[in-house]
């Protein structure tokens, strides 16, 4: 997603949101997709939790709804102020349908992990994905009302059509088996972000040799990626690797690039 497009697109359309709550949702976004990516799913869902009260705060800017300062501000205060405006006098997606959304992004936040049976599959994990499905269908619906009545809108279309499109993690764990989908990857990075999801725990030499052959390298290979990260973990005497900080940096460099 390019920021600087979509950031336009809302504070200069037809129908502008405010510069600072766009940022700030914009940035929690981008913090929300990284952390999913990343599969850091109760990261996610605090991210999304920020993202849609900075949206409930530009939402009710632009009704002209009264949004109560610093501690005092609550999500439900300012959705049910916007639910009594009277229909026909502003855009039913400012009015209703966004922030019903928003309502449920938030109750996942808010309850993130803390009502679930610890027997179900992976919740975490499926309440992230609601929560960034949601999060795009937010942020599109408001570029969608921002550019109401443009002239151009091709633009606006291809953002669109980008934001709603299903977002992956890039890490993946499957029965114990590590995967890294990052394309073009080389077997140094496998093993570095292999060891950085499993850090502060260690992992066997020819574990890792075997989940770098996993990801789509010959064993030979594979081994060689694992012989280069001299200097970047540590090796407890009997093969067990845990990464060094220069490691770790690595890793999120890694990370980073891929989730460009």
């Amino acid at each position: 997603m390019n920021d600087k497009n979509v950031r336009n697109l809302l504070v200069a359309g037809p129908h502008p949101f405010p510069a600072k709550p766009v940022d700030a949702l914009l940035h929690h976004f981008e913090r929300a997709v990284d952390h999913f990516r990343s599969n850091e799913w109760e990261e996610c869902a605090a991210k999304a939790g920020k993202f849609v009260e900075a949206t409930v705060k530009a939402l009710g800017t632009v009704a002209n709804v009264s949004i109560p300062p610093g501690r005092a501000f609550k999500v439900d205060t300012v959705v049910n102020l916007l639910r009594q405006i009277p229909s026909g006098s502003i855009d039913e997606a400012v009015r209703i349908v966004i922030p019903r959304c928003c309502t449920f992004i938030y109750e996942i936040a808010s309850n993130r992990g803390g009502r679930h049976d610890p027997y179900e599959v992976n919740p975490n994990e499926m309440d992230a994905a609601a929560a960034v499905a949601n999060l795009s269908w937010v942020l599109a619906e408001m570029v969608r009302f921002a550019q109401k009545g443009a002239v151009d809108l091709d633009e606006a279309r291809r953002l669109v059509e980008s934001l709603t499109e299903r977002k992956y993690p890039l890490i993946e764990t499957m029965g114990g088996r590590f995967y890294f989908h990052k394309k073009k990857k080389s077997g140094l990075e496998v093993a570095l972000v292999a060891l950085a999801t499993r850090h502060p725990m260690r992992i066997s030499k020819e574990e890792l040799i075997e989940t770098v052959r996993r990801n789509g390298f010959k064993g030979a290979n594979a081994r060689m990626a694992v012989s280069r990260l001299r200097g970047l973990v540590d090796d407890d005497g009997n093969g067990q690797l845990r990464l060094l900080a220069p490691g770790r940096q690595k890793a999120e460099e890694i990370m980073r690039k891929a989730r460009a």
